[in-house]
């Protein structure tokens, strides 16, 4: 995978040192099945946060222990979401977050805007108020020509885009999305993206469960992968693919002598004397690559192309769930 070596920065939307997600210690266990062994969270507000695992890994426990559906094991720190403490006023935890889970909430039977209407009154709106925000969101998410249509006759893409609006009836901060693209096509999965995004651009904090690796790498501000019950890395895309061996920079010569020159100089690097490249082992740091572009300009040798190769998040994904030894990136 190849990345610009001069990437756009993460936003930061939150405010300065606001935390939307925070847990120490949070365990649940099924019996003798230990899913959940002490996992540390620290979501920053106004950000997407993603969590990755293999299927089984408890993903989807932690988001229903979040959401206040399950309770966490005795014994687990604190745990606060949307600045409340969980175990002591869950109610007020409630009011503040969304669930969209991987299995749509979505009633076939009733029209979307039935639908809406329906969160409307779950959330205590005047029917005027509800009819407001009800039209609002189905106009936001593309879905005003449909309302009057029952839900079942919607497409895979459409049904998803229904359940986040009947999410946002309640206005949440912090949304918990399980899964939310599993069975689209790539065509409705980008459109859901392009949704997350207008979402945190917002304010919203996003909490992400995927299976989608590409996903996590386009949205996500942090990702933590889960194995074992434990979080094995968690860090940026970036980092987390720095993590991994294999990663290098790149050097494209149209000057065949200013190629065999620096192919000479530059110590442990690979050459490919056919496309006039030169490969150079590399983390991807901005002191390897500053490294680089100073040796080039002293010895007064041009590139004609740079680029920076790090591990995909497949890459990162595999090494960290096979149990091979790789280093825990954190905060």
């Amino acid at each position: 995978m190849s990345s610009p070596v001069m990437p756009t920065p993460k936003r930061a939307n939150g405010r300065e040192g606001a935390v939307a997600v925070s847990a120490v210690g949070l365990r649940k266990s099924y019996g003798e099945k230990l899913v959940l062994d002490g996992i540390d969270l620290r979501i920053p507000a106004g950000s997407v946060f993603a969590l990755l695992g293999p299927n089984g890994a408890g993903k989807t426990t932690a988001v229903k222990i979040l959401s206040t559906l399950i309770s966490a094991d005795p014994g687990s720190g604190e745990i606060r979401v949307g600045g409340h403490d969980l175990s002591a006023d869950p109610q007020a935890v409630r009011a503040a977050i969304g669930v969209t889970g991987q299995f749509s909430a979505v009633d076939g039977l009733i029209t979307g805007e039935e639908n809406m209407l329906l969160m409307a009154d779950l959330h205590h709106l005047s029917r005027s108020e509800g009819r407001r925000v009800a039209a609002e969101l189905l106009e936001r998410f593309d879905l005003t020509e449909a309302a009057k249509k029952p839900a079942t006759t919607y497409s895979g893409g459409m049904k998803r885009r229904l359940d986040l609006a009947m999410t946002l009836v309640g206005s949440p901060r912090i949304i918990f999305l399980d899964e939310p693209t599993t069975g689209l096509d790539p065509r409705s999965r980008h459109n859901m993206w392009e949704i997350i995004r207008g979402l945190v651009s917002g304010g919203v904090t996003v909490f992400l469960t995927t299976q989608y690796l590409e996903e996590a790498d386009e949205l996500a501000d942090r990702i933590a992968v889960l194995n074992d019950g434990k979080i094995a890395a968690e860090g940026s895309a970036e980092e987390l693919k720095r993590l991994i061996p294999g990663g290098h920079i790149r050097l494209r010569f149209t000057d065949p002598a200013a190629y065999q020159s620096a192919a000479l100089a530059l110590s442990e690097v690979t050459r490919d004397d056919e496309a006039l490249a030169l490969q150079i082992p590399s983390g991807g740091s901005q002191r390897e690559l500053r490294s680089v572009l100073d040796w080039l300009d002293s010895a007064d040798i041009e590139a004609d192309e740079l680029t920076v190769h790090t591990p995909d998040l497949d890459d990162v994904f595999f090494a960290l769930t096979a149990k091979t030894s790789v280093p825990k990136q954190t905060q």
